[in-house]
């Protein structure tokens, strides 16, 4: 439908997973993407590749969301290349679950510079960019805020504040067009996930168990949800998280 035909989005943490998915299918739907990656090259290459490959337009570009210096040139990258900027979408994050009384100063900082900090400096980035047609912002967050897991304290205290986040920046920013939403996956079937043993585990098969639709989700079911969010089919909505999680609360 090219519901995104001549708009510009950076999604961070693009190179695997939701981010790819989500890469993929705004490229699908008309838009020039900016695959944003910290360390995966080559899989960034292959997102690239397989949208070129299909008649739509990307390039990647290597950044690290919690280093500001990095945010500016990943702008300035998109802006160089593609003239504007309509679309972020702050996919980039890690995680870690351990017990409590193992989590270090280090560990706490990794998981919040990204998740929290990345999220705040692309977002402020990005008012540099959007011009007076506004803009929509998407943040990945996760179910993990209202049904958190076990040994994920600094995870999904992480994820609570991307909520918060969205929510305050909804308000902040809607006076510039500038929309902000978050999307909060459930159980997904990622390079993580089942780096993390989850998929084809008692764990995963829990979660299924949880999920009024039944099944484990796919990086697509985000992407798609990013996809109407990205789009001025969403132009009135702004502020909200919304759960794409088969149900998972």
């Amino acid at each position: 439908m090219n519901t995104l035909a001549g708009k510009v989005a950076i999604v961070t943490g693009a190179s695997k997973g939701i981010g790819a998915a989500i890469a993929q299918h705004l490229a699908a739907e008309g838009a020039a993407v900016v695959v944003n990656y910290a360390r995966g090259k080559d899989d960034a290459d292959s997102v690239v590749a397989s949208i070129v490959g299909s008649g739509g337009q990307a390039i990647a570009v290597q950044a690290d969301v919690a280093s500001i210096e990095d945010v500016q040139r990943l702008f300035a990258q998109a802006k160089h290349r593609y003239g504007r900027l309509d679309v972020l979408v702050n996919n980039a994050g890690v995680f870690h679950f351990e017990p409590v009384q193992d989590v270090t100063v280090d560990e706490f900082h990794r998981q919040f510079n990204v998740n929290v900090l990345g999220v705040i400096l692309t977002t402020q980035e990005s008012l540099e960019y959007f011009d007076d047609r506004g803009g929509s912002v998407i943040n990945i967050s996760s179910v993990a805020i209202r049904n958190p897991e076990a040994n994920s304290v600094v995870y999904s205290s992480s994820k609570a504040a991307v909520d918060t986040i969205t929510l305050a920046l909804a308000k902040e920013l809607g006076p510039r067009r500038i929309r902000v939403n978050a999307i909060a996956p459930g159980g997904v079937d990622t390079n993580g996930t089942r780096a993390n043993g989850v998929v084809g585990s008692d764990k995963e098969r829990h979660i299924v168990a949880l999920t009024p639709l039944g099944r484990f989700g796919e990086p697509q079911d985000i992407a798609k949800v990013a996809g109407f969010l990205a789009s001025e089919d969403s132009a009135w909505v702004t502020g909200e998280r919304l759960s794409v999680s088969g149900g998972w609360l």
